[in-house]
């Protein structure tokens, strides 16, 4: 008796202390799964509504209209996309000039997407533009993000605090204006069209976990079972 339930000790023990984990992780998925059902209800009220001007502090994924100049000679690239062409796959990023604003700092905007090869060539407007967008929450670099090239102004982290400095601004407003539009005659910059839609795959994340832990217990009922019969 003294043995078999030594037997059984290490595997309750263990037991015990990874089901609540199991438990927890599954809660803490359906908590996110709320949050991003929320969420995504939020965008899509969002982009029914107008755009409104660009706030100081606006809220992430609200629609908003900006009027400046563009900075066409502070031009940058960032990210790395592949998309297919009529001339086949073709490697490229999102361009992005600063927005210089009468009443407040110069602001990143993201104009869309182009190919790495002919960012520099695309022709400048000296009229005055009115962008249309929503306004996107910094990124910060991790442990593998890719190093950014700063002289060839080639960004991998939308920073826009890091990108402003390269570009030799002092002050950049601490977020990016993600422009929406369509294809312009060019073909280039491809703007955003519509307000971005986060992955919701929570539920299915908090059914693996649930899942684990009633294996978890499966497994331990039956080892306690033969355990007994032996």
């Amino acid at each position: 008796m003294t043995s078999r339930r030594r037997r059984l000790l290490v595997p309750a023990i263990s037991t015990a202390f990874m089901l609540p984990v199991l438990l927890a992780l599954g809660t803490w998925q359906v908590e996110r799964l709320y949050w991003k059902r929320g969420l995504l209800t939020q965008i899509d009220a969002a982009e029914q509504r107008p755009a409104v001007p660009l706030p100081a502090d606006p809220t992430p994924f609200a629609k908003v209209v900006a009027t400046g100049h563009l900075r066409r000679d502070l031009a940058a690239l960032y990210g790395a996309e592949v998309r297919d062409e009529r001339t086949g796959p073709v490697l490229g990023g999102q361009l992005i000039e600063p927005l210089e604003r009468a009443d407040a700092d110069p602001v990143l905007v993201d104009l869309g997407w182009v190919p790495q090869d002919r960012w520099h060539d695309l022709p400048n407007s000296p009229d005055e533009a009115h962008i249309e967008g929503y306004a996107r929450p910094p990124d910060h670099p991790g442990w593998f993000s890719a190093t950014d090239d700063t002289r060839g102004r080639l960004f991998y982290t939308l920073d826009p605090a890091a990108i402003g400095a390269a570009l030799g601004l002092t002050k950049v407003a601490p977020f990016t204006l993600v422009a929406l539009g369509t294809t312009p005659p060019a073909g280039y910059p491809d703007p955003a069209r519509q307000l971005p839609r986060p992955a919701n795959n929570h539920l299915q994340y908090a059914i693996t976990w649930y899942g684990f832990a009633l294996v978890l217990l499966v497994i331990f009922a039956i080892y306690v079972r033969n355990e007994v019969r032996a």
